[in-house]
């Protein structure tokens, strides 16, 4: 795996409020292109100031293009919000449209999850972020919590690379002309800063476990503290053994993960890992007081990560995910105390003495809802080489031997 470079500037932004004006402000300053990548672009208040903002490029001669998620598009993007790019001549692309007529298909499930935006070849966003407002959540609770960076640096030219070529596949999908390489506006790869820091993407080519790989060899070498946030927490074998690995060296493991109900088999399937984490000594804490729809982590002093890739099957074996590294000690504290801040204010610890005392119905239910969860991944092509089941010894075996 490629080693983070140093020459980066990278800003850390929490949730909308922070983002989305960094955004705008971005938008407002391009001169030649911008490249947007979302699973969602909701028609709502954050929806359409972005969509305005790119309308207003598109006017002073910018090229605009946006990717949207099929899926995402089809639970969010209205018709009225995707005529009006269309129309102020944004050019508006789906990834894998959702065709009601057409029958079903796992391959479906590998959606883009990527949120990636370039301006010029110059600034870039990446994250966890999609376009959608903070406060359109269930029920409306306090703001959704969630993280993103903005990057200047080396690294914008992969960034650009992957968007071109993802945008690329889609059109060639669609049977539409190729976007050309445009070789006046090359990415800007001077260096800008001091922080080391590289793009970690996982596609179903070259770059299939790159992000966990990170994650796993990160906790590999922690001798502190990890501390990792994550919305959707599923985590196959490998990396489970490489949490309770870290924490029985003594390092201070702590999960912060969704404590409210939104996807329910999700949800009780996760509790079935709860006891033999906690049972290592890992720390769990629930986030209660809004959605948290993070995906980030600290792990000792110098080491975060910020996307859009949560520790799951979906994230690690289907979707297409973008994640930034950073090697950076005053970025990780940063970082370290948001989650610190959210843990302090939000979050409820999960105690091994109370979890051991759940009632009959709810052990059955969670055990239902993991059975069922992993047989989905069974069904769906999980990668048994991943970690997500654990292997036999003959099995293990017959993969040493062909190794």
């Amino acid at each position: 795996m490629q080693n983070p470079a140093t020459g980066h500037a990278v800003r850390l932004l929490r949730s909308g409020g922070d983002f989305f004006p960094a955004l705008i402000d971005a938008c407002d300053a391009a001169r030649h292109e911008i490249w947007l990548e979302t699973y969602i672009f909701a028609d709502d208040a954050s929806g359409r100031a972005v969509a305005d903002a790119l309308i207003r490029s598109v006017r002073r001669g910018v090229d605009v293009r946006v990717l949207i998620d099929g899926w995402g598009a089809r639970l969010y993007l209205s018709k009225a919000l995707e005529q009006r790019l269309n129309d102020a001549g944004v050019d508006l692309l789906l990834y894998r449209p959702e065709l009601e007529s057409q029958p079903f298909r796992f391959r479906r499930l590998r959606r883009l999850h990527r949120k990636l935006c370039h301006i010029d070849g110059k600034v870039a966003f990446i994250g966890g972020i999609n376009i959608i407002d903070d406060m359109n959540a269930p029920g409306h609770t306090p703001p959704r919590i969630d993280f993103a960076v903005r990057v200047e640096g080396p690294m914008l030219a992969q960034i650009t690379q992957t968007m071109r070529r993802v945008r690329a596949l889609a059109e060639l999908s669609q049977l539409q002309d190729i976007t050309p390489d445009d070789e006046k506006h090359p990415a800007v790869t001077a260096p800008v800063g001091t922080m080391r820091a590289k793009l970690v993407v996982r596609d179903n080519l070259n770059h299939r476990h790159a992000i966990e790989r990170a994650y796993l060899t990160a906790l590999g070498h922690a001798r502190h503290e990890a501390i990792i946030a994550c919305a959707y927490f599923f985590p196959g074998w490998r990396f489970q053994k490489a949490l309770i690995a870290a924490a029985q060296r003594g390092v201070k493991v702590t999960l912060l993960l969704q404590g409210r109900v939104e996807y329910k088999l999700m949800h009780y399937a996760v509790r079935t890992l709860y006891e033999r984490l906690l049972n290592a000594g890992i720390e769990i804490q629930e986030y209660h007081r809004s959605f948290l729809h993070a995906k980030v982590a600290v792990i000792d002093d110098d080491f975060a990560t910020i996307g859009s890739s949560n520790i799951d099957p979906y994230s690690f074996l289907m979707a297409r995910e973008a994640n930034v590294v950073v090697n950076d000690q005053g970025f990780t504290e940063q970082l370290r105390g948001a989650l610190r801040e959210l843990i302090k204010d939000g979050a409820r610890p999960v105690l091994a003495a109370q979890w051991q005392q759940r009632t009959l119905k709810t052990r059955l239910l969670s055990t239902l809802s993991h059975i069922t969860f992993r047989l989905i991944m069974a069904i769906t092509g999980a990668d048994p080489e991943n970690g997500w089941f654990p292997m036999s010894r003959e099995a293990k075996e017959v993969r040493e031997q062909r190794a």
